[in-house]
């Protein structure tokens, strides 16, 4: 019977689990609803904004996006990695940690790489093989355009200031609730478009296309940090959804499992006091 019981308990264990990643599978439904709206309702902007700029740069003067563009030897790179404040959302802060490593180890391997976390479990992990800038976790407790657009001021005085040479976003980019995509951005210096067509580049400036260019860009690295915020946070609803999804799953098929397991021991403890007490019947009989 202490084996049944050791079962019962095992039963209680799971059940009680289930409810748990049920109800955080509840939550972050209803909180990946409202961060896919806000993330699917400004692509759009921001890729506009994106098209502008680059249509209305595009027939300067390579020095037009003047002290943002400025091509210098890459000796200090900061990446600026988007994760999360919690875990139990499946590979999506994992991936992004990897990435890091991936590009520090490859494409950065002769440089200084810096990080800058937005999200405490990226310092959490990253700390112990980059040197951590700035962290930024408390941004998810007010997500707007304006404190987001206050970190990405304090990078291009970094870069400006030639604390860094180069600075990139890794992100997971939203596709829908079972899919993140990891993506890199470069965000400074800015990168000219090869090749772009100039035939519906057609506008009429004023005051000056210089002086709209140099308004726009600071707008438009904004609006870029903003995004990726963005999309890093409708993927880790997304993220956390689709585990708890799956934690339900397989705490509902071990609860099965379980209870079929106790079910058969319990089966055979009975039957072997069946065999015990006809056993004993017969003795006395004898």
């Amino acid at each position: 019977m202490a084996n049944l019981k050791e079962i019962r308990s095992r039963i209680a264990s799971v059940s009680s689990t289930m409810q748990i990643t049920s109800a955080m599978k509840m939550v972050s439904a209803a909180k990946l609803k409202k961060a896919q709206d806000a993330i699917t309702a400004m692509r759009p902007y921001a890729n506009k904004l994106t098209e502008l700029l680059q249509n209305l740069s595009a027939s300067l003067d390579s020095d037009a996006g003047g002290k943002y563009a400025e091509e210098r030897e890459v000796k200090k790179v900061l990446v600026v990695a988007c994760t999360s404040n919690r875990g139990l959302c499946g590979a999506f802060n994992s991936n992004i940690i990897k990435h890091c490593i991936s590009l520090a180890e490859t494409e950065y391997q002769n440089t200084s790489v810096s990080v800058l976390t937005i999200g405490k479990k990226g310092k959490d992990l990253l700390e112990k093989s980059f040197e951590i800038a700035a962290n930024h976790s408390d941004i998810y407790d007010h997500l707007t355009f304006e404190n987001a657009a206050a970190i990405a001021e304090d990078l291009m005085e970094a870069y400006i200031s030639g604390t860094y040479d180069k600075i990139i976003l890794v992100y997971n980019r939203f596709k829908n609730a079972a899919t993140q995509i990891v993506t890199t951005e470069q965000f400074l210096p800015i990168v000219s478009v090869e090749g772009a067509d100039q035939a519906a580049a057609d506008y009429i400036f004023e005051p000056t296309q210089e002086d709209i260019v140099t308004t726009l860009i600071p707008k438009s690295l904004k609006t870029q940090l903003y995004k990726g915020i963005r999309d890093s946070f409708a993927s880790e609803h997304g993220a956390r959804m689709t585990a708890m999804h799956k934690a339900t799953d397989n705490a509902s098929e071990m609860k099965d499992e379980l209870t079929l397991t106790y079910n058969k021991a319990r089966q055979a403890a009975i039957t072997n006091e069946i065999l015990e007490i006809v056993g004993g019947a017969e003795a006395l009989s004898n």
